[in-house]
């Protein structure tokens, strides 16, 4: 299964719009994307407020001792830990992780909770048929 995040808004949070095997899904919310190219990632990052850099991770499902269930986290990503896909709606409610919603405004996404649910059956369903699921952030 192949998730693209295509960016679209940047501000003070990235607005984004998530597309599943190249079918639209649903809007996404992240921090302020900083990235500085050819910069390493301490060069740029601010803890707790910065977008993952722009590149391909492998996604895997876990439990979160944080939210206290199982959600997907995101594989590899330089100078971060634990960046998973869950419910939110505003920058406030992300930590560098990717908030997803049904619906947008020009800072926030709505409907979260339903969008994740529906993203996650997929993530889940394709796991537990043997594919390989990964996320390419442009």
């Amino acid at each position: 299964m192949k998730l693209r995040i295509e960016r679209t808004d940047f501000w003070e949070a990235t607005i984004g719009e998530l597309f599943v095997n190249g079918q639209e899904e649903c809007f996404t919310l992240e921090d302020e994307e900083r990235e500085i190219e050819g910069q390493p990632v301490e060069a740029w990052k601010v803890s707790g407020k910065t977008a993952i850099r722009r590149g391909i991770y492998p996604v895997t499902i876990n439990y979160s001792n944080r939210f206290k269930r199982d959600l997907p986290i995101l594989g590899g990503v330089e100078g971060f830990e634990g960046v998973r896909i869950h419910p939110g709606n505003t920058a406030e409610d992300t930590e560098g992780c990717i908030l997803v919603g049904r619906g947008k405004t020009s800072r926030t996404v709505t409907e979260s909770k339903v969008a994740f649910n529906a993203l996650f059956a997929k993530i889940k369903q394709a796991l537990d048929d043997g594919d390989r699921v990964e996320i390419e952030i442009v």
